[in-house]
């Protein structure tokens, strides 16, 4: 509402701005027209104006279908999982690839191999190119992949966002906290980038064709369906802190988020502010998911920043925030950024498609016998060690 009253009345918000400096009133010419979508009657007219001038309805509606991609993948991997097991006896439903972008680790060292060898296993094939689609994004489009298209990310928006309606705020941890906590998923991030870096080409073979590896989409899957005590207590507290602040495993613990942040640096698109005709109402750094101190930068370099547009949508001057590349560039429309996004993604996982590197090489045969093995130790991990294995198995 007073956001509504800022854009009516050409007037910054009465909210304490986060520093003590005058308001100036937002001269007529620049003034962004109020967004009102109700005067079509064609529905799909209304939607589709909505989609482009919008750009968090925008980013909802990628959030929410690509959610349901991952739900839909989630399902498939069920019936999967559920022939596995039971011997064969049920429907045989075929393993999703899509699966394989739950296993970043077993990725990464697959981008580690490819680079080394020029070879893209067959193992797990579509997770290399998941996650070289995720770098790509990030590279082109800043940390764009956890605020569009990310299911955690999703799910975290939408926890925080209820705590929201609940609590009527989420809590902000002071600096000498937040800084600490936000260095976790960095130290996290280096010890998996360390420890995958110092293997060589016989450690990655040995890993990646390991029996471990060619089954740990179902080891997951079965520790999740299967959750401990202690686990379930974890999982509940994640959800609980996700709640009451903002973006908690994101912002803390996600060491995906972390290698993303850093590879978006390089991002030649940064959110940029227009200082002469900048109010100073500090809205865009209200807004911020992320914290970032949107109304004192000039570019945001952050490698916090998601590319969400939360500040450019809450922005009540006309082209004064904006996505650009340059400090004088045009900028980028919400829409358009958004169907870069997901379009970089599907263009990448698309040519795994056309190139016969999306599925993996386990024939249904192979996986029924692995099915019967499971409980085998050599289908166990002891703390990072895979356990020896001979060319049948």
């Amino acid at each position: 509402m007073r956001t509504e009253r800022a854009f009516d009345a050409g007037l910054a918000p009465r909210v304490a701005p986060p520093r003590s400096i005058p308001i100036r009133k937002i001269p007529p010419e620049l003034r962004r027209r109020r967004k009102v979508f109700t005067g079509d009657p064609v529905w799909h007219r209304r939607l589709l104006r909505r989609l482009r001038e919008d750009s968090q309805f925008f980013r909802s509606t990628v959030q929410a279908s690509f959610a349901l991609l991952c739900i839909w993948i989630g399902v498939e991997f069920y019936l999967f999982t559920r022939w596995g097991m039971s011997g064969g006896s049920a429907a045989f439903v075929a393993r999703p690839p899509g699966a394989e972008g739950f296993l970043p680790i077993s990725a990464l060292i697959s981008l580690r191999y490819f680079t080394l060898t020029g070879i893209i296993n067959a193992v797990h094939p579509s997770g290399l190119f998941i996650l070289i689609a995720v770098l790509a994004v990030s590279l082109l489009l800043k940390k764009a992949f956890c605020s569009w298209l990310c299911p955690i990310g999703t799910l975290s928006e939408s926890l925080w966002m209820l705590g929201r309606r609940l609590f009527g705020r989420n809590l902000t941890l002071p600096r000498w906290l937040d800084y600490p906590l936000r260095s976790l998923k960095y130290i996290i991030m280096g010890f998996f980038v360390w420890s995958v870096a110092r293997m060589d080409v016989p450690d990655l073979v040995n890993f990646i064709y390991s029996p471990y590896n060619k089954v740990a989409d179902i080891k997951m899957y079965l520790f999740f369906a299967g959750i401990g005590g202690t686990a379930l207590l974890t999982v509940i507290m994640l959800i609980f802190l996700s709640v009451v602040i903002r973006n908690f495993w994101c912002r803390f613990l996600c060491p995906y988020g972390a290698l993303l942040g850093i590879v978006s640096l390089l991002s030649p698109l940064k959110i940029t502010r227009t200082k002469t005709s900048c109010i100073d109402c500090g809205l865009c750094t209200k807004e911020c998911p992320s914290g970032i101190h949107v109304h004192e930068a000039t570019r945001v370099w952050s490698d916090e920043c998601t590319g969400c547009l939360a500040c450019v949508e809450a922005c009540p001057v006309k082209d004064t925030l904006a996505m650009r590349s340059g400090a004088r560039s045009r900028p980028v429309p919400g829409w358009v950024f958004g169907v870069l996004v997901a379009g970089v993604f599907v263009a990448v996982t698309g040519l795994a498609v056309v190139t016969g590197h999306w599925q993996n090489g386990l024939s249904r045969a192979e996986y029924q016998r692995r099915f019967e093995q499971l409980d085998s130790p050599l289908y166990q991990h002891f703390r990072g060690h895979v356990p020896q294995y001979g060319p049948n198995d």
